[in-house]
């Protein structure tokens, strides 16, 4: 447990800016569960993810305008999640730049569609920093929060009853998969 301690130390931080470039929400919460632990500091957390999401997306936008299109159509598997952002962008506009960062399967996209859309910088820079400051809040606030419910676990408690719990588990999936294979078969269907 301490060399994972140690780590955590060391590279925590390198993680937290790595994950807020990037749909790393999972990274943010667990830093700051980290940070409610005592092992880093939530307010280095804030800053980094703050200007990790700001920088990257800024940066991503910046990408858009100069070579969205190319970019899109070089790379198929952009296709869909391009077509999802662009059509909120275009129904939503401003509430979708505001919200895309916590939309999962087009967070990375999203900030290159907004430039290839053509939405001038300034008006998507204002908007980027609004929602990199919401974004960062409510991550980290999350994050250090489940750090306390976290800590008033009592594990042994738990240990206690995790077989009970997995029993009953298994039980409820065996008998529903028994009752829908048996409806499935039925002659009648019923």
């Amino acid at each position: 447990m301490e060399h994972f301690i140690e780590i955590v130390k060391e590279w925590g931080y390198f993680a937290v800016l790595l994950g807020s470039m990037v749909e790393g929400e999972s990274v943010i919460l667990t830093a700051c569960v980290m940070a409610y632990m005592g092992y880093l500091s939530i307010a280095k957390i804030v800053a980094i993810a703050f200007v990790g999401t700001l920088v990257a997306d800024q940066g991503l936008y910046y990408v858009g305008r100069l070579y969205g299109h190319k970019i899109i159509d070089r790379f198929p598997k952009l296709k869909i999640p391009s077509e999802k952002a662009f059509r909120l962008l275009h129904k939503w506009d401003i509430w979708f730049i505001l919200s895309f960062r916590f939309i999962y399967g087009i967070r990375i996209v999203s900030p290159i569609v907004i430039g290839t859309a053509g939405v001038p910088p300034r008006r998507f820079i204002p908007l980027n920093f609004i929602a990199a400051l919401v974004w960062t809040s409510i991550s980290c606030t999350g994050g250090y929060l489940l750090g306390g419910i976290i800590d008033a676990i009592e594990f042994a408690v738990v240990e206690k009853y995790i077989l009970l719990i997995s029993l009953g588990l298994l039980t409820t999936l065996v008998t529903g998969g028994y009752f829908a294979w048996k409806k499935l078969h039925s002659p009648s269907g019923e």
